[in-house]
C-alpha cells in the first residue's frame, strides 16, 4: 500500500502508513532531549489543539527535505523553545524506524543553563523538569514509552581512545612508506566520523549514533603528522615512549574508566585496559564506519 504524502519541502504534513496510522512529518521527525546536570530535562507542554494536546514531550517536529535528524532536532528546539544550539553537546541519537516513517531522538547536554522561551503557538509552557518529576507528568505516549531507556544513557559520557599505530597497521594500504601521512588520513577520518556521529554498533553501545569524546594516541614516526589546524574535535596524545603505556595512562586518568572504549586489536593492550574497566572496539569496525562517512 502506497503512502499518502503531501509534497512539501518543509515536511509539515501527515504521513499515513500501510496500517492507517498517521504521523507528522513527510520526511520523518526529530526531537531534542536536552538535559542539564542540575536542572533536569527541557520539556514542552503541548498546546491542547495539537496532536496529543496537553501532554509533555520534547521540543521537535517535522524534518525538512534533505535535513539530517540532528539538524532537524536542533532547528526545531531553537524555534520552539529558544534553545541556543551552540550550547548543546550532542550525546547520542535513538531512532524509531517504522520503515515508512521515523522519529529520531537526539540527546544532548547543556553545560550552561539558560531560560527557555515559547517560540510558537504549539506550546503552553516550556521548562526544565527535574528528572524525578518527569514520571509524574502526563507524557506524550511515545515519549513515555521510550523515556526509561533514554534516561538510562542520558549522562553516559563515552571517550574513544584510538590506538593509531594499531588501527593504521590493520589495513595494508602502504602505510609503512609514510607513517605520518597515514596517521593524518586516519585523523581526517576520525574527524569526519565525530562530526557526523559514530555508529553505535562500532562502539558496542546502545541506540543508533553517538558523539563521544575522541582521543588519538600517536607514537614513533606518526607523531610527525601534519598539524590539523586550530579547530578540530580530536584530543591528540603524543606518547613519550610506547603508545600502549600512553593509552593505559589515558584510560586510568578518566574519572570513570568504564566509560573508555579503546580501539585496538592488540590483545596485550586489550587485557591491560580491560583490567581498568574499559571496553574494546574493533579497528575494522571503526575503519568501515569511516569509509561509510567519507564515501
Amino acid at each position: 500500500m502506497a503512502l499518502r504524502r503531501r509534497p512539501l519541502t518543509s515536511g509539515d504534513a501527515w504521513v499515513v502508513g500501510p496500517d492507517g496510522r498517521r504521523f507528522w512529518g513527510t520526511y520523518g521527525a526529530a526531537g531534542l532531549l536536552l538535559a542539564h546536570p542540575h536542572a533536569g530535562v527541557l520539556l514542552q507542554h503541548r498546546a491542547e489543539w495539537s496532536h496529543f494536546g496537553g501532554t509533555w514531550a520534547l521540543p521537535g517536529g517535522a524534518r525538512h527535505e534533505g535535513e539530517s535528524a540532528p539538524d532537524g532536532a536542533l532547528r526545531e528546539a531553537e524555534e520552539e523553545a529558544g534553545v541556543p544550539v551552540d550550547r548543546v553537546r550532542r550525546r547520542f541519537l535513538s531512532r524509531l524506524d517504522l520503515g515508512w516513517w521515523s522519529y529520531s531522538t537526539v540527546a544532548g547536554i547543556a553545560d550552561t543553563l539558560f531560560d527557555p522561551v515559547i517560540g510558537d503557538a504549539e506550546s503552553i509552557e516550556v521548562r526544565w523538569v527535574p528528572l524525578d518529576e518527569i514520571n509524574g507528568l502526563e507524557l506524550h505516549p511515545s515519549f513515555a514509552q521510550r523515556w526509561p531507556l533514554l534516561r538510562e544513557d542520558l549522562f553516559r559520557d563515552p571517550v574513544v581512545i584510538v590506538d593509531a599505530a594499531n588501527v593504521v597497521g590493520s589495513r595494508p594500504d602502504g602505510w609503512w612508506r609514510d607513517r605520518a601521512a597515514a596517521a593524518a588520513r586516519l585523523a581526517a577520518g576520525l574527524i569526519s566520523l565525530t562530526e557526523s556521529g559514530w555508529p553505535a554498533s562500532a562502539l558496542q553501545l546502545p541506540h543508533d549514533l553517538w558523539w563521544p569524546r575522541v582521543v588519538m594516541v600517536l607514537e614513533g614516526q606518526a607523531k610527525r603528522m601534519p598539524a590539523l589546524g586550530s579547530s578540530h574535535p580530536l584530543e591528540l596524545v603524543h606518547a613519550d615512549s610506547d603508545g600502549d603505556s600512553a593509552i593505559v595512562d589515558r584510560v586510568a586518568s578518566e574519572a570513570d574508566p568504564t566509560q573508555a572504549i579503546v580501539v585496538t586489536a592488540d590483545r596485550g593492550l586489550g587485557e591491560r585496559v580491560r583490567g581498568l574497566g574499559a571496553s574494546i572496539a574493533s579497528p575494522g569496525a571503526v575503519l568501515s564506519a569511516i569509509d561509510a562517512v567519507i564515501e
